[in-house]
């Protein structure tokens, strides 16, 4: 639809209107982020509640126990003893009987239990609570760490480490914190000073953070009034973070970008204004609803942390889209050449187009086949170890392995396998009390000691109510590889039915960790193949209505899908196989984060589009003024290069940074979504797409006659009369 100044679009009408408007755009902008932060403040943020989380059996089965009253159980710790020979030695008995004192006397911890004895005899076990709030336990169990390390420093000659609920949280918690403060002090200057670089200007460098801070800001209030919805997990503001300064800076680069070329080219400063709305302004339109689509299909999942990241995602990136369109033209339009103020002597350049990227692209379309097998074929190499991808739920190997509360959980699951991960078999009935129970219990525990994938400590805790009992017993293995699903299969299959089964009425479910993780994999399995078929068909409708081309629509999914795939590949060469274990900190383990697949493929093929709808966007417009589409493809890459190399610059170095965080989970996320976003920069936009649309040459604008309906939307910049009255209107 055109306007009466021959502007169409919403992106340029935006533009149009904010530039007449500059400073209600500018202060408008102010009073929402404002505005929605105080309001926010006020109202809260709904957290997820454990019994939002889980899946199948296991979820049913936390929501029982939830529903069921039971009084709220003190954090559990464990103290581990390990001696060389046997822990009946007068040492390792001295040491237990020092531990169980040292704890004791801090006054935190509730009575010690009696040793558990291995089962080859050279390790203890000691088992207590930290007594209060188990959410706030981790703030008190610093004492009782010191104490046992105190213990430890007495007697060198055993291994004597505690583990437990408050411990980990602590590790987690102090790491994670620690971290997340030291990637957000870094990430602004990082993306600061990537900028100056880029624009070799202070004043051009600082509109992008600025936008893409107040974005995350504003998000972050919006989330308060969207968990009424969809209730958040602690890690969507993370995640939001990371998408929003990478979206945010991205989308005001590509805009600052063209319209500085623009400017530098001749034409007017109102001019190159409605030019950039025109072209970089639709393309981040069409980007930000590709990257909305994309996170969208997280919704397919049904999983309330996939829920609180597409919510939290889907947010941040529509306000930065939001931000991008309104109050960056009425900036830029205030500032005028300003935006060029503070230039940074040896780095403010005036052509953007980079040598090198143009040495490459002659190289590439002179040989265009050449060029493509060779791209292809690096990035099958990257991606191949892909093919051996696994997955498994979060445990203690994914935290720190030189971290001593890590090394003990490690020694107490080895010494005493499934004790600090053990299954729980939930039973509801109309009473879980009485000589029938008892007796279904002692056969319950006979038969699952029998099996030898079932390990002791057997308890038993009841509701008040006498109506649901939760038994716990220890699992083979640790926490998802396959010897603790064998065990949870001989669990679920045979020992709980063929026992706790058989009490008349009795409802029966298996929950924990390892039955946590089972069932998360199972439903994700599901979603999976819809969740695809989602991003990867609405994506496919958006590039083919925005370039009225079914080729460029199947090459847009397809080079996406690479980008995807060698993202998996790296992830598998590197956490799988154990790759830069020491560099990274990280033990490698035998499959990747369940959710890390999913989340990195709605992830990465949201970003993805960001380069390739600016890219082809400048190629579609070359064409539409007449090139020849080898020309087309040569100037529209040339012209890109810079801003591209600029904001995969900008990505790169926000997403290495998560890869310095302390979990496994996180360095995964920063190194998949770092070497993906460097991967699509270069082989990728670089050589494969122009090597790609050159062989094609006419046929990359196919569309067939009966899709002839589809909207006209125009690449090319409007004709000078069309800003005439936003030239009116700024003078």
């Amino acid at each position: 639809m055109q306007s009466r100044e021959h502007v169409s679009g919403i992106a340029a009408r935006f533009a149009i209107w904010s530039a007449r408007h500059r400073a209600l755009a500018i202060i408008g902008w102010l009073v929402f982020v404002v505005g929605v932060t105080v309001l926010s403040g006020h109202l809260g943020t709904v957290q997820a509640k454990d019994a939002d989380f889980g899946n199948g059996e296991s979820g049913r089965a936390d929501k029982v126990i939830a529903d069921a009253g039971f009084p709220v159980r003190e954090a559990g710790e464990m103290v581990i003893v390990r001696s060389q020979s046997t822990v009946d030695d007068p040492d390792a008995q001295a040491a237990i009987a020092e531990v169980r004192t040292a704890v004791q006397a801090t006054g935190a911890t509730g009575p010690v239990g009696e040793p558990l004895r291995s089962e080859d005899g050279r390790s203890a076990l000691l088992t207590f609570t930290v007594r209060g709030d188990p959410e706030t336990a981790k703030d008190r169990v610093g004492p009782v760490l010191d104490a046992v390390a105190a213990v430890q420093a007495r007697h060198p000659q055993l291994y004597i480490g505690e583990a437990g609920d408050a411990s980990g949280d602590k590790l987690i918690g102090d790491d994670l914190d620690e971290g997340l403060n030291r990637l957000s002090m870094l990430s602004i200057p990082v993306t600061l000073g990537i900028l100056l670089v880029a624009f070799g200007a202070v004043v051009a460098a600082l509109l992008p953070v600025l936008l893409a801070v107040t974005a995350v800001v504003a998000a972050a209030g919006l989330l308060a009034f969207a968990s009424r919805l969809a209730p958040a997990v602690d890690t969507t503001m993370h995640v939001m973070l990371l998408v929003g300064l990478a979206v945010g800076v991205d989308y005001c680069l590509f805009y600052i970008r063209r319209e500085r070329d623009e400017r530098r080219a001749g034409a007017d400063r109102h001019r190159a204004l409605v030019v950039a709305a025109q072209t970089s302004g639709r393309s981040v339109w069409i980007s930000g609803l590709t990257v909305i689509v994309a996170m969208a299909g997280m919704f397919f999942t049904r999983d309330t942390t996939f829920v609180s990241f597409a919510v939290g995602t889907i947010l941040v990136v529509a306000t930065a889209v939001l931000g991008s369109l309104t109050v960056l033209p009425a900036l830029l339009s205030a500032l005028g050449d300003r935006v060029d103020f503070l230039r940074i002597p040896g780095l403010y350049r005036k052509r953007t187009e980079g040598r090198v990227w143009s040495a490459i692209l002659r190289l590439v379309l002179r040989r265009p086949l050449v060029s493509a097998l060779l791209a292809t074929a690096a990035l099958g190499l990257i991606a191949f170890p892909a093919l051996d991808l696994r997955t498994k739920g979060e445990g203690v190997e994914d935290l720190s392995p030189s971290a001593p509360i890590t090394k003990a959980f490690v020694a107490i699951q080895t010494a005493f396998p499934g004790g600090s991960d053990p299954a729980e078999v939930v039973v509801r009935a109309q009473s879980v009390t009485g000589p029938a129970f008892d007796a279904a219990v002692a056969d319950f525990t006979r038969q699952a000691l029998a099996t030898g994938k079932l390990h002791e400590p057997v308890t038993v805790e009841v509701n008040p109510a006498g109506t649901v009992a939760v038994v716990r017993v220890g699992l083979s293995g640790s926490g998802s590889d396959r010897a603790s699903e064998e065990a949870l299969s001989v669990l679920r299959g045979t020992v709980a039915p063929a026992t706790l089964g058989t009490l008349p009425g009795a409802w029966v479910g298996v929950t924990g960790g390892t039955a946590g993780s089972k069932d998360f994999n199972d439903q994700l399995a599901r979603s999976m193949p819809v969740v695809f078929a989602f991003v990867l068909g609405l994506a496919f409708v958006l590039l083919l209505v925005s370039f009225r081309s079914v080729v460029v629509a199947v090459t847009g999914v397809v080079l996406n899908l690479l980008s995807v795939a060698a993202a998996y590949g790296m992830l598998v060469y590197v956490f799988q196989y154990g790759h830069f274990e020491s560099l990274l900190d990280f033990r490698a383990a035998d499959g990747i984060t369940n959710w890390m697949p999913l989340f990195l493929f709605v992830i990465l093929f949201g970003l993805s589009m960001d380069y390739h709808v600016f890219v082809v966007s400048r190629i579609r417009e070359g064409h539409d003024r007449g090139l020849p589409t080898r020309r087309a493809v040569s100037e529209g890459i040339t012209r890109t290069a810079g801003v591209i190399t600029s904001a995969a610059a900008v990505m790169v170095a926000v997403f290495a940074l998560f890869a310095t965080l302390p979990l496994a989970s996180t360095k995964q996320l920063g190194v998949g979504l770092a070497a993906a976003v460097l991967l699509d920069a270069t082989i990728i936009r670089a050589v494969l797409l122009p090597a790609v649309m050159a062989m094609l040459g006419e046929r990359n604008w196919w569309l067939p006659r009966w899709l002839g309906w589809l909207p006209q939307v125009a690449h090319e910049p409007p004709a000078p009369t069309a800003d005439r009255e936003l030239v009116t209107a700024a003078r």
